[in-house]
């Protein structure tokens, strides 16, 4: 079927980066972009650094082309409500119909939620940039602030807090932060860090609710702990935004189930970024990444191989993320999992500079790095070329 119309279901990054493909590849038809958010497309990691902490103001968030139309129709502030793959129509919430011969998904993902939170004043998540902006606001009352949950958005709340002085609590579930993703051993070194720079870590408990009347004045703790809060924001993690999909007869179990193209069930539909399940070849298993780069990458990916029809061609990606903490750079290139080989190089682990490999089945699978840039950018290219685990090491001993 030729490719008259494509819709792009998502005006954020892995959209914008899709859009941008369309058109450098040549596609001269019609194209149209549906975002749920007014804005045009920005820039999240700062979200939760450089705004907060007042460095940035909001115009030095936009994403480099996101003030471009491309040559589209950009329906904002519009949410994709249900899609019709026999007639090939995306229903929005505004009641309008739009065909498509193509379309891609990228409709992100939203946060996760502690259940049954009550609706006081100063509790907060922290997804958006008006997310953002209504966080930095409250900030400016110098609050004492509890942040729940110490994934990566969680840490990086608490250390942007902690930059303007504030006084903070860290609350996390598990017995380190970061546990699922770096590991025990290593999570253990990311609580040194909050605690050396003054944050009051709480590991191993949860929420049980909330105080407060009209604004929220304390968070109780499954422990018993009552810890006083004037702000809370909780970063528990996200929910793919998957639920105007729910009548195609697609996997949602986690995401849209795509194979190693991007490309889903239906014909003419790929999808990217947070809500894309695929068949990483490079790992041989599906999996969902919700990263920066990610979105860059497979927003591309997607959409040159829903040109290419037939002669679409795998993605094969190395995850890669990053995290600003105080004074530290921390970098992550693969996907490990706890059973790993885990081998310290380049540097000590209690150091603010060194890198961990990790290895599995006799080949290297990731490498996190702590303020070694160059170290880490170099391991994700060694784990795409399938480079062994112990070549890896030694090669790192012998640098």
């Amino acid at each position: 079927m030729a490719l008259e119309r494509i819709v792009v279901v998502g005006g954020s990054l892995a959209g914008l980066r899709a859009v941008e493909t369309l058109r450098r590849e040549g596609y001269e038809g019609s194209l149209v972009v549906v975002g749920d958010e007014v804005h045009r497309p920005y820039d999240r990691p700062p979200l939760s650094k450089q705004i907060l902490t007042g460095q940035w103001e909001v115009e030095k968030t936009a994403l480099p082309g996101s003030a471009e139309d491309h040559g589209a129709e950009w329906k904002l502030g519009t949410r994709a409500v249900r899609l019709d793959p026999a007639a090939r129509e995306l229903e929005l919430s505004t009641g309008e119909r739009v065909g498509y011969d193509g379309l891609i998904a990228a409709t992100g993902s939203r946060v996760r939620e502690i259940p049954s939170t009550p609706p006081l004043a100063g509790i907060h998540s922290l997804r958006t940039l008006d997310d953002a902006l209504a966080v930095r606001s409250a900030l400016e009352g110098s609050p004492r602030v509890c942040v729940v949950g110490a994934g990566f958005i969680g840490a990086e709340v608490a250390a942007s807090c902690r930059a303007r002085g504030l006084d903070v609590t860290l609350v996390e579930a598990l017995p380190v932060p970061l546990g699922r993703v770096l590991g025990d051993r290593t999570g253990a070194h990311m609580a040194k860090l909050h605690r050396d720079h003054g944050v009051d870590l709480r590991c191993g408990v949860g929420v049980d609710g909330f105080e407060g009347s009209e604004r929220v004045e304390a968070v109780r703790l499954s422990d018993g702990t009552r810890i006083p809060a004037d702000l809370v924001v909780v970063g528990i993690g996200v929910i793919p935004n998957v639920e105007w999909l729910a009548d195609t007869g697609l996997d949602l179990r986690d995401g849209v189930a795509c194979d190693a193209t991007c490309a889903t069930a239906l014909p003419g539909v790929f999808a990217a970024g947070d809500i894309a399940c695929w068949e990483n070849p490079l790992y041989g298993t599906a999996m969902r990444v919700e990263h920066w780069t990610h979105a860059v990458e497979q927003g591309i990916a997607a959409a040159e191989n829903l040109l290419a029809g037939e002669g679409a061609q795998p993605f094969a990606s190395v995850p890669f993320f990053w995290s600003d903490q105080y004074d530290t750079k921390i970098q992550m290139a693969g996907r490990p999992l706890p059973t790993d080989e885990v081998e310290v190089v380049h540097g000590e682990e209690g150091d603010h500079r060194f890198v961990v490999l990790y290895g599995r089945e006799g080949r290297l699978v990731a490498a996190l790095g702590f303020n070694r840039p160059r170290s880490v950018v170099q391991y994700r290219r060694a784990i795409g070329e399938g480079k062994g685990f112990a070549d890896a090491v030694a090669d790192a001993r012998q640098a």
